[in-house]
């Protein structure tokens, strides 16, 4: 998350009370992609373990997959970003295995599609809304 992409998710941070050190970050593949193509499911599994232990020593209060890639992996979902924001779904980092964490999730969509796609930033608005309100009422 840096230049334009980087710029916009920090206003959005910074709409909803919090600065980019209050939240952690971690991306679901450790390389780009040839071609910055979709990440094949494949790519994704090879790193999800190590993106859920990650989320397991953060322990945040919440999970926020932004974008559709995101949110399929983390969410064991194969629906589209449009149909998976703005919901509160169940997130699981061992969902087969005790011991892991679950937490609250809600997608949105990836600062970089907002850049591509401004009519969205609305929809994109009421998902941090209820991220901030979910963020008080776990306080």
């Amino acid at each position: 998350f840096v230049g334009p992409s980087g710029k916009l998710l920090e206003r959005m941070l910074a709409a909803i009370g919090l600065r980019r050190d209050d939240v952690y970050i971690a991306n679901t593949l450790y390389w780009r992609p040839p071609g910055n193509r979709t990440p094949t499911p494949e790519e994704r599994n090879a790193c999800l373990p190590v993106l859920m232990r990650q989320i397991e020593l953060v322990g945040p209060k919440i999970v926020v997959p932004l974008g559709g890639p995101a949110a399929q992996t983390l969410l064991n979902q194969t629906t589209g970003i449009t149909r998976l924001r703005g919901r509160w779904l169940d997130f699981e980092t061992r969902p087969d295995a005790p011991g892991g964490l679950a937490l609250p999730a809600l997608a949105t969509f990836h600062p970089a599609f907002l850049l591509r796609q401004p009519e969205q930033k609305r929809q994109a608005w009421q998902d941090l809304r209820a991220i901030r309100e979910k963020l008080a009422a776990l306080a």
